[in-house]
């Protein structure tokens, strides 16, 4: 087998980020499994150099993004340019539309295979900002045509998020989907003492864990919660996540009396999957999201998950959760009805779901999409943040 040099480009990672982080995360270590040479280049505060679980991880100084409550951009291209001369990719992967688009082209010009990953659909995250549906699909189109033609591939993860490419007419986009550590999230991570912590026994605890940031719409968590309180329900929300809107949910939180305790970042996986395990629901209302890591992380801890009938989550979970339109009335419903199911059932049905989304497959999926060779993969070790 010839191992390749995968050089992986990737801006909004920050040291608070979840999904994006985590995933570049699992791949990097099974590129690295598969006896590949993988090299994820981040932006930081601070320049850096470091061979991880991942592989090599190269941070550049980047500037913070402002109002995005910590995301760093590469944005010197001659820097990045030399860089990538130094490290001679086989194949470059860049986990950014908009920003990074230009590396594009100078893999072609460098003849270097490269991959564009789709983490959210571009139409949907201009609707969250306020973009009229038209011309929000205009400039998604524009934007998705140029990216189809800059790169040999466009990975997307579900088929939601392929959806935007091929309404474009793009030919080169393949299926490959995220997957989820089903060893480290389990439902024996279930922890009475730390739900004690946030409901009493009679109830009902939410939970949602996003970054806090106006295309996740975290605000309908809230709205969640308020409408099953007016309607007699006994629930308390746990936020886990950081971001731009934190301090306007809190605010928020505090108006309408609703018991809502923030966590802010949790960067102890321990904990999280503790929190997501002890829930009775956990929440996922973001739009515009094409796969749902964190909802995903919840169903492997035997908790059910109502998502954002407008993303790709339906796709994901499937009838081991529910799906509802982006109202907190919609959510609550979907909540009452979670809830009317037997919970053993219920905890059963979202583990089983999530079990159909190990690493192995999704890094045999990247592999491919890099016609990278794909030996029998033995299992990733625990793990290590």
């Amino acid at each position: 087998m010839n191992a390749l040099r995968i050089v992986r480009l990737a801006n909004f990672v920050a040291p608070a980020s979840g999904g994006l982080r985590t995933a570049l995360r699992e791949l990097g270590r099974g590129y690295r499994a598969a006896g590949h040479d993988p090299v994820l280049v981040v932006p930081g505060e601070h320049a850096d150099d470091r061979e991880t679980a991942q592989g090599r991880v190269i941070t550049l100084p980047g500037p913070l993004l402002p109002g995005t409550g910590g995301y760093r951009v590469l944005t010197d291209k001659r820097r990045v340019s030399t860089l990538l001369e130094d490290l001679a990719p086989d194949r470059l992967e860049v986990s950014d539309r908009t920003t990074l688009r230009w590396t594009g082209r100078w893999a072609r010009r460098a003849r270097v295979p490269a991959v564009m990953v789709s983490h959210e659909t571009t139409d949907g995250v201009l609707r969250t900002w306020g973009l009229p549906e038209a011309a929000a699909r205009r400039a998604a189109d524009a934007l998705n045509i140029r990216t189809a033609h800059t790169y040999a591939r466009v990975v997307c993860t579900t088929e939601f998020a392929e959806r935007e490419f091929v309404r474009v007419g793009a030919r080169n986009v393949v299926r490959a989907p995220l997957g989820v550590d089903l060893a480290g999230r389990h439902p024996s991570l279930r922890d009475p003492g730390l739900r004690a912590r946030f409901a009493r026994g009679d109830e009902i605890l939410l939970a949602t864990c996003s970054r806090l940031s106006v295309e996740k719409r975290p605000g309908t968590a809230l709205d969640a919660l308020d409408a099953l309180r007016r309607r007699g329900v006994r629930a308390v929300l746990v936020v886990a996540g950081d971001g731009p809107l934190r301090g306007r949910l809190e605010q928020r939180a505090r108006e309408r009396a609703l018991p809502v305790a923030f966590l802010g970042h949790v960067a102890d996986p321990g904990l999280l999957g503790a929190l997501q395990a002890s829930a009775d629901v956990c929440l996922a209302p973001g739009p515009a999201e094409t796969f749902g890591l964190a909802a995903l992380e919840a169903m492997a801890c035997g908790t059910p998950v109502v998502a954002s009938a407008s993303s790709a989550l339906p796709e994901v979970i499937g009838s081991a959760g529910a799906v509802a339109a982006d109202r907190g009335e919609a959510f609550a419903d979907a909540v009452e009805a979670l809830l009317a199911r037997r919970e053993a059932d219920r905890r059963a049905r979202a583990r089983a779901r999530a079990e159909c989304f190990g690493w192995d497959t999704a890094v045999e999926a990247f592999l491919a999409a890099h016609d990278a060779a794909v030996p029998t993969l033995p299992a990733l070790p625990e793990t290590v943040s």
